[in-house]
């Protein structure tokens, strides 16, 4: 394939992911731990996974898995309480190795990161050597395995570090973008939830060569606005820049509980411990916001949230309460409630997205 086909200029970017963070550093921390199958959160009877040991996932250990499930699938499962402040220091120090790189890094949680190195501070031409040199000072300085992915954009960078995991990286140059796209299963799409995908499979779009074939007025007609943005990231263009400074989009303040919660009293109680949670870290992060929405995890797992958003920007437990105790009074608790959660969104500090984008073609990856 000949990279003139692409409509614009191309960067280097590397999405770095860490092996099972929140696991591999209690395995480091605590040798007893090691080549064990271990589940960071939750307890054996409640909760949900945060994290599983490789030697989890081997049973199907998954994170966001209830606990219950969790042990019943592997049952010599040793659950840990995680310690986000260690966790925190660690994603520190490999954010640190990461700015002597370049520094357009883009934090996308404590454990994975976008980088830029299309201009980097060793004027290294080739994207693949840094990510194994990135890849080296994180085990060097940590004790930790990282993957990695490298390509012309996000999108396909974040694809690509899975294919090697763990302990691996995986380079998909501009020559083989496309290619790599069209092979690509419709539900690996950014933006292609489990609705999505059973709606373009009932079009004849089962793969990124079924999507490509498609035209943009075809796609908008049937998938409306995100029907551009599908026609245009099959095609390895994607207007997303890294961008170092990244706005968080929200914050959040959740509890699951020992004893399902039955009764409206006793939730609203917990509800408004939950919301002076929030209030402390808002201020911490000096952000209000505008949309209150309540989260309800009920006893058979299944999620609902609703919303409500305010004509002013609001931060404090006083403010955000009365919002939660008329959100949940809308309807009746549909059975007993295993987790309560409070988030703020269209924050004070969000910005409109910049799509500008500045490529350069010919470059060694």
């Amino acid at each position: 394939m000949n990279t003139d086909e692409f409509p614009f200029p191309i960067r280097k970017i590397i999405h770095v992911d860490m092996d099972a963070f929140y696991a591999s550093v209690e395995q480091l921390d605590n040798p007893e731990l090691r080549n064990k199958p271990i589940a960071v959160g939750g307890s054996k009877e409640r909760g949900v996974v945060a994290a599983a040991s490789y030697e989890a996932r081997k049973y199907g250990v998954r994170s966001a898995m209830p606990s219950v499930i969790a042990a019943r699938r592997c049952p010599d499962l040793i659950f840990v309480k995680p310690r986000f402040d260690r966790y925190k220091e660690v994603s520190g120090m490999i954010r640190d190795i990461f700015h002597e790189f370049t520094d357009l890094v883009e934090p996308l949680s404590l454990d994975e990161a976008f980088l830029d190195v299309t201009e980097n501070k060793y004027q290294h031409q080739s994207a693949t050597v840094l990510a194994e040199a990135i890849r080296f000072r994180i085990k060097e300085d940590t004790g930790l395995n990282a993957s990695a992915g490298i390509s012309i954009n996000k999108f396909v960078a974040k694809i690509a570090s899975d294919i090697n995991k763990p302990n691996g990286q995986k380079t998909i140059p501009p020559e083989e973008v496309l290619d790599f796209l069209s092979q690509l299963p419709i539900e690996k799409f950014f933006g292609v939830g489990k609705v999505t995908a059973e709606k373009m499979k009932l079009h004849g779009i089962f793969n990124g060569s079924d999507l490509r074939h498609k035209s943009r007025a075809y796609l908008s007609q049937y998938f409306g606005k995100s029907g551009g943005h599908f026609y245009d990231i099959v095609r390895g263009v994607q207007h997303s820049e890294v961008k170092p400074d990244r706005i968080r989009k929200s914050i959040a303040a959740e509890r699951t509980f020992s004893k399902d919660i039955s009764t409206e009293n006793s939730a609203l109680e917990l509800l408004d411990k939950i919301a002076e949670e929030l209030e402390r870290r808002t201020q911490k992060s000096e952000v209000k916001g505008k949309t209150i929405t309540l989260k309800l995890k009920y006893a058979d797992f299944t999620v609902q949230t609703r919303s409500k958003t305010l004509p002013e920007f609001v931060s404090t437990s006083k403010e955000v309460f009365p919002v939660i105790k008329e959100l949940l009074s809308q309807e009746a608790l549909k059975m007993p409630v295993r987790l309560l959660g409070i988030s703020l969104s269209k924050l004070n500090t969000q910005e409109p997205e910049d799509d500008a984008v500045s490529f350069q073609m010919k470059m060694e990856f």
